[in-house]
């Protein structure tokens, strides 16, 4: 059985779980099954960078393309395709952006545990960044709690100055079907590099319907 995201919180979370609003508990329970991802759709009402957010953006591109996007823009649509392979751990999260003149962006991240029962979430090119989970009003709160890259299976922590800055997540409940995502990542000398705020819903694969 492929594990979910949400067995992982559990366990990372421990009685905090439990104060986690249940339409929330319910979306990170669901296991996709390899070949039948689970699919959401939204619309980011807030897509911003910072100067050195897009010089950053721009520079980081070839390394971990679509995780810093350096360019603003409203109503944006985004699909998320959360995903399982075959003989593999961990679940996949692939996000398309659809900015208006643009080609479509595309970012796809796995989270997985540390040995120490860290969560740790893989950007691509073995660049990471180890998260801290907790609930607030019932809602999902993530940040960053250092960088990493790892090579060989050493994992070496990266300097905070040399990074995007502190990443904040806010997963917060409007409903059993709908959610709102709010992303910041803040940079110790630049502030405010990155902004994706906007309202997801959960849409029927078409393997259900079919």
């Amino acid at each position: 059985m492929i594990p979910s995201e949400g067995e992982l919180f559990k366990k990372i979370l421990g009685s905090e779980w439990t104060r986690l609003h249940p339409d929330i508990q319910r979306r990170f329970d669901k296991n996709p099954a390899p070949g039948k991802p689970l699919l959401y759709e939204g619309v980011l009402d807030e897509l911003r960078a910072s100067r050195f957010g897009k010089l950053l953006g721009h520079l980081a591109g070839p390394l971990v393309q679509g995780a810093l996007i350096p360019y603003d823009a409203t109503g944006v649509p985004v699909h998320i395709e959360v995903y399982s392979k075959p003989d593999c751990p961990h679940i996949f999260k692939q996000r398309l952006y659809r900015i208006a003149g643009r080609k479509p962006i595309r970012f796809t991240s796995y989270m997985a545990e540390s040995a120490k029962g860290e969560v740790l979430e893989y950007v691509g090119m073995g660049l990471g960044m180890k998260l801290t989970l907790y609930v607030q009003d019932g809602n999902l709160h993530f940040t960053s709690d250092g960088y990493f890259w790892d090579v060989l299976g050493w994992r070496i922590p990266l300097p905070d100055i040399l990074t995007p800055g502190k990443t904040y997540l806010c997963h917060r409940n409007n409903g059993p079907n709908q959610f709102d995502i709010r992303i910041e990542i803040r940079h110790r000398l630049f502030g405010l590099a990155f902004v994706q705020a906007g309202v997801f819903r959960e849409r029927a694969a078409t393997w259900e319907a079919a």
